[in-house]
């Protein structure tokens, strides 16, 4: 059954009448389409679904709002709202295909998108949630289920981890889901749309987005070390830029935070039902294009060699590396994520 088009007589009287629509591919939480108006196509975009379907959209509006503020742009401009329908309507952005490189201009963006947050922001969207007590305990159980007994220290040094990340400094706003596909790549740089799920915290959750797979994602996807350089390089230059400090945070504790989250191994509908990581002993599952222990075994890579040389997380150091082995040597076939985007 076709959806109406939600653009009513508020909408025609600010932008014209419609003419020609096309309905574009969407989450099931939204209906998306291309509009012909006088001026040109637009996107109609329409939350729908659940109980938060407000409180999604409300997010989405904000920060679209507070993310014009960039110079040049990093997301479509919002051109009008109906908030009795949910529905926003946005400049339409032509898409060209990605470059290899794409993670360099992505995290660029990524800064500049950040940087549009400031302290005055407080309150106009949700802080951004860190990990809990209850993933580091689902964490450990992991461990044990698999064979490996925690090294002494290990459950204190995880549990300082989750008590800086709920404590790190910042105010950037987060757009919460910072997919390939959340991402147009334009003539004019990157733009970012969806932001469903934006917050504000500290940046350096995002940006590591980049190494530890991108992991609230369904194309995980993963990268050589000298372009994870140049393209952590480029948002650093990029924060720089548009902020004139350093970025604050850490970004070995903001991977070993997404390495704790078993919700994070599955699409958004099933996040917060059960412990995803106590299903991995006994069950593997596809998610777009990886498996959940090729994504579980990524991220005990990455935090096992960003945690060699950290001496306050020695034992979760230890503990990533025994993972990691008993992966390999439980499930030998487990492919690498995959390095080029879908």
């Amino acid at each position: 059954m076709r959806s109406r088009l939600p653009f009513g007589d508020g909408l025609q009287a600010r932008l014209g009448p419609p003419g020609r629509a096309r309905r574009l591919d969407s989450s099931p939480r939204s209906r998306v389409w291309r509009l012909e108006l006088p001026a040109g196509p637009v996107v109609v975009k329409q939350a729908v679904q659940g109980p938060d379907a407000d409180q999604r959209y409300a997010r989405e509006v904000t920060a679209l709002r507070l993310a014009a503020r960039a110079e040049p742009a990093v997301v479509p401009a919002l051109l009008a709202t109906d908030p009795d329908q949910r529905v926003l309507v946005l400049e339409h952005v032509e898409h060209r295909p990605p470059p290899d490189d794409w993670i360099v201009g992505y995290a660029a963006a990524l800064a500049r998108l950040h940087a549009t947050g400031t302290p005055r922001d407080a309150g106009a969207l949700p802080a951004w949630s860190a990990p809990t007590g209850r993933d580091t305990a689902a964490f450990l159980a992991l461990a044990r289920a698999l064979g490996v007994v925690p090294p002494p220290g290990a459950a204190g040094e995880l549990d300082a981890l989750v008590d800086r990340l709920a404590r790190a400094p910042g105010n950037a706003l987060l757009h919460g889901d910072p997919c390939p596909g959340n991402d147009l790549h334009t003539g004019e740089g990157v733009r970012f749309i969806d932001f469903e799920q934006a917050s504000l915290g500290n940046g350096l959750v995002e940006l590591a987005y980049l190494r530890i797979g991108f992991p609230t994602c369904w194309c995980a996807t993963t990268a050589e070390a000298p372009l994870l350089e140049r393209a952590e390089g480029a948002y650093r230059a990029a924060w720089g830029a548009a902020t004139g400090t350093e970025p604050e945070g850490d970004l070995t504790d903001a991977c070993a935070g997404w390495l704790l989250r078993g919700d994070a191994l599955v699409e958004r509908a099933r996040r917060e039902s059960v412990d995803h990581l106590a299903r991995i002993p006994d069950h593997d599952w596809t998610w777009g294009t990886a498996t959940a222990r090729r994504r579980l075994l990524h991220r005990l890579s990455v935090v096992a060699d960003l945690t060699a040389a950290r001496r306050d997380l020695s034992a979760v150091h230890h503990l990533t590396t025994a993972l990691r082995e008993r992966l390999h040597t439980r499930w030998p076939t487990l492919a690498p994520l995959p390095t080029r985007r879908p």
